[in-house]
Formats: structure tokens, sequence, C-alpha cells
């Protein structure tokens, strides 16, 4: 079985590969003179500028809020998450409403100052790449955050206090000592966040960034060329594997041992006056551009579009399409990642490692990559399951896999299987083998094993990764776009389409909903973190922080 789930994540790949094979015919010089170059520069540009964004904010935050102690600081250690609550195409889309010439920013700065034309005040456009780089940077360095803070919260005191004895200033001592221990957390954060931006179409379409991702979408939806979408998805495959590439070579000869003895945590310096201050406005300036501006922005213009038009019964059909379609893609989730973890339990070795790995391709592939490689997948089903039919009743089925919701479940559990899987392997690496044992010496058998022992005791890993699971399945938005069946519409897309055609209040509903479904894992986190100091085992920093 676990064979069969690693070949239904890997199908996609191979697809893609034979899709982009059958060549584009004349568009390919078109593409090459005219779409790549600026595809690939603007992708490349965008993922520099956000990396040193999120690099900053996030280690600059852990480092303050674990070091030292400041007015505010406890609401800050958990508040500095929100954002993640906050996908990159609402920000964009709450943001260039916000910062419009008519927008309620530019026409309070106008009052302020007396001026009364929107001529009289140019401000930098949001629609170019530093608009983009910016908002990137503020909604998605918590991935740095979390998992540089549970690195600094984990490094032994008396590391830095020695530090201190030998003459280090508190600034030293983090530049010497705990940066370069903490690297090899802030590779990984960075890597995810690089992924997320990668993966994004909304934001960087709304705010005129050429990215691949959006050059993948216009080539297939705009010019019906699919093996030209085809081939500048594998450029961009090859892009995201030199990243995870680049991550591993960056902490290649890193490593940490912990003494044997509980460590002690740094016990942090107090600030007063300036500094205090200083520290306080640095950790709370993202949250505010990053979650309360855009949040606020959002409850506002959904209260005015109630009281104007109520609840509309399209809404509703929509929020039950994207209730149903992301739970039956978390249920299936969940049976294969505990299909996967089970399996690597029971039969550790070479094989099983190697058939994880390749389950957790799908979270690597960006949305838009990995919908062209599961036509070629769900094409061969539908051919099999219509000859059967014929074969068995005489009539044909149709596209009973391309053309429903199934192949929608199929992409959300190929992309985030590996979260599933991750939270379920973390939650059974914390049960001893002795209980496995025991149980198997009293004539139960593997199967009982996990049913009556392995399930109720990792049921706060099912939770978080059921909960972690469904969130992003409601969040994702390129397969969604591609791959949804005619007149079906989800939060994502309904969210897309008001945006692309200029109607933000129309959208702010369905926007506010997705924010408040996304805020239910960073409360989960905030409550880990705030009450342990460092994540559960069960949530492991590279899964739980998952955005879609």
């Amino acid at each position: 079985m676990s064979i069969l789930v690693a070949a239904l994540v890997a199908a996609p790949v191979i697809s893609l590969v034979m899709v982009a094979a059958q060549g584009s015919g004349d568009l390919w010089p078109h593409l090459v003179a005219y779409v790549l170059p600026q595809a690939i520069s603007d992708t490349l540009l965008l993922l520099l500028g956000t990396g040193v964004l999120v690099i900053a904010i996030g280690t600059g935050a852990a480092w303050l809020v674990t070091a030292y102690d400041f007015p505010g600081r406890g609401v800050l250690q958990w508040g500095l998450l929100l954002p993640l609550a906050m996908p990159t195409y609402i920000i964009a889309y709450a943001y260039l409403d916000l910062l419009h010439p008519i927008g309620p920013v530019q026409s309070a700065l106008r009052a302020l100052l007396g001026l009364s034309s929107p001529r009289d005040l140019i401000l930098p456009d949001i629609r170019s790449m530093g608009g983009c780089i910016l908002l990137f940077g503020f909604v998605l360095y918590p991935y740095v955050y979390f998992s540089t803070r549970a690195m600094f919260v984990m490094q032994m005191a008396n590391l830095i206090e020695v530090g201190r004895t030998l003459g280090a200033t508190r600034t030293g001592v983090f530049r010497r000592v705990a940066l370069p221990l903490a690297r090899p957390a802030i590779a990984v954060g960075t890597s995810l966040a690089l992924m997320d931006a990668l993966n994004d179409i909304g934001a960087s379409e709304f705010l005129g960034v050429r990215t691949m991702t959006v050059s993948i979408y216009s080539t297939w939806v705009n010019r019906s060329n699919l093996p030209g979408a085809a081939q500048i998805a594998l450029i961009m495959l090859a892009l995201v594997v030199a990243l995870i590439l680049i991550e591993r070579f960056a902490r290649r000869r890193q490593s940490y041992a912990g003494s044997t003895q509980r460590a002690r945590r740094l016990v942090p310096e107090l600030l007063t006056g300036g500094k205090a201050l200083a520290a306080f406005l640095f950790c709370a300036a993202p949250i505010l551009i990053g979650f309360i501006a855009p949040a606020l922005y959002l409850c506002v213009e959904a209260v005015a579009r109630l009281r104007f038009a109520g609840l509309s019964p399209s809404l509703i059909g929509q929020i039950g399409n994207t209730i149903l379609i992301s739970a039956l893609a978390t249920l299936v989730s969940l049976a294969l990642g505990l299909t996967l973890a089970f399996t690597a339990r029971l039969m550790r070795n070479a094989f099983t490692d190697a058939i994880l790995r390749i389950a957790s391709l799908g979270y690597a592939l960006p949305g838009t990559v990995l919908a062209i490689g599961l036509l070629g997948p769900l094409a061969l089903m539908d051919d099999a399951i219509s000859t059967l039919s014929e074969l068995v009743t005489g009539r044909t089925t149709g596209l009973v896999m391309s053309a429903s919701g199934i192949a929608l479940i199929y992409a959300y559990v190929a992309r985030f299987l590996t979260i599933s899987a991750g939270n379920v392997e973390s939650g059974l690496s914390r049960l001893s083998l002795s209980l496995d044992h025991a149980a198997r010496t009293l004539g139960e058998s593997a199967g009982g094993v996990s049913r009556r022992i392995h399930l109720p005791l990792i049921s706060p890993a099912l939770a978080s990764a059921a909960l972690l699971v469904f969130v992003d399945c409601m969040k994702e938005l390129p397969a969604t776009l591609l791959l949804r069946p005619l007149n079906f519409e989800t939060l994502a897309t309904h969210l897309y389409g008001e945006a692309a055609r200029g109607t933000y209040e129309d959208g702010s509903l369905a926007a506010l909903a997705i924010v408040v479904f996304g805020l239910l894992p960073m409360i989960l986190l905030a409550r880990t973190s705030q009450v342990t100091g460092k994540p559960r085992a069960d949530l492991p920093a590279h899964e739980v922080v998952a955005h879609g």
C-alpha cells in the first residue's frame, strides 16, 4: 500500500516530463524570447528580496523575544505567528485597496496634509517588485521566526553565559554563538518561505510581477499551450530542487549536540526606556503590517458588504464547497499518512525511508506544477474506468476523474500528504517500541497494536495533522484554479475572481472566512509555544508552519 501511495505522488512528476517532451510547437521561440527571461529574472529577484527580508525580520524578532524582556513581550511571542493565517494573495488583495490613490490610507494622508487631489500626493506604487517583496516578507517571516525561536529556546543558557563571562556583549553573543547555532533552523525556515513565495499566483499577478508561476498559468489558460506550460513548470521544478539542495548544502557540516542533562533556559535581560521601545516596535511592526491592518480592512469591508447586500447564497455554496472538498482531502490524507507512518514503524529500513521521501515530494511541488503533472495520471484513470465500465455495462463513463472534485482531492492529498505523515510519524516516535513488543507477546496482531494502542496515544498528533491539512486545503489557490470542475467555486477562487475584476469589496467576506479558518492552527501553535517555550514533538517545525 505504501508503494502505491508513493507511486501516486511521484506520478505527476513523471507525467510532467512526458507532457513537456511533446514540444510546444511555434510558441517556444516566443516563450524563450519574451516570456522566460522576464519570468526567471522576476522570480529570482522576488526570491532574493523575500529571503533577505524574512531572515532579517524572523531572526531578529526571535532573538528579541527570547533574549530580552520588555513590555508587551508575552503578547508579541504568539502575535508574531499571526501573519501565517494571512495567505499572500489575500494580503495583496487587501493592500491593493488600502493603498489605492483613493483608498483609506492616501485619503487620510491628503486630509492630514490639506490636499484635495490624488495627484497632489504621489506615493510609491504597491504594484511593483518592491511592493511584492515587502508584502511577501511581512507575511512569510513567521516560517523563520518559529523555527529559529525554537532553536534559541533550546540552546542551553550556559553557552550564552560563558560568552558573557568572556567579555562578549549580548549582541556579540548573538552574532558569534546563538546565530551560528541557529543557522540550520534559519535555513529550513527560509527555504519554506521561498517555496511558499514560489507557489504563489494571486499576489504576484495582482501586484504586476510576472513570476514563473504566473507564466505557467497564462501559457496554459490564456495561450492554450499545455506542453509549453509543462516546459516552464520543469524549469520551475528545477528551481525548487535547487532551493532544497542549497538549504541542505548550507548546513551540511553543521550539527548540534546538547548535554544529556536538562537544558537550563536563558534568562531574558530586562530592557527599559528607548531600548525597550525599539524592541517592541521592531516586533510589533510585522504583526501590524502582516496581519492587523489587512484583517481590520477585511472586517470593515465584510460588515459593509453584509449591510449592503446581506450574505449571498452563492457565497454560502462556496463555503460549503470549500469545507466539503477540504474535509474529504483531509480524511484521505490522514488515512494515507497513517499507512505510511505505520509501515515505517513496523518495517524501518532503507526501502521504507525511500518510500517516505517519495511520498513527501508533493509538498515541494508548487500548485501549478502539480496541476499540470496530474493531467496525465487523471487521463489514464479516466480511460481505465471508461474501458471497464464499457466492458461491464456497455456504456462509457466520461471524465470521472478529470472533470470532478476527485481531481482536486488528488491534488490536495499529493501536496499535503507530508504534513499528515510527518505529524503521525513524529507522534509514533514518542511511543516506546516496548509497548509494541509487549502487546505482540500477549498475542495481539500488528493491526491490533496500531488500532488499540497507537491510535489512542497519538490522537493529539492526528488532530494537529487534520487541522493543518484542512486549513492548507482551504487556502490552496493555484491547484484549485487549474483543476476545479466547471462552475465549481471555492472561497479562494471566488476571491481571486473578485480581485481580478477589481471588485475588492465583494471578495472581502470570502477573504475574511479564509483568514478566520487560518487562525486555528496559529492558535494551536501559539498555545504550545507559549506554554512550553518550544514546539511540541507532534508538531515538527518544518511541517506545522505549512502556509497555502
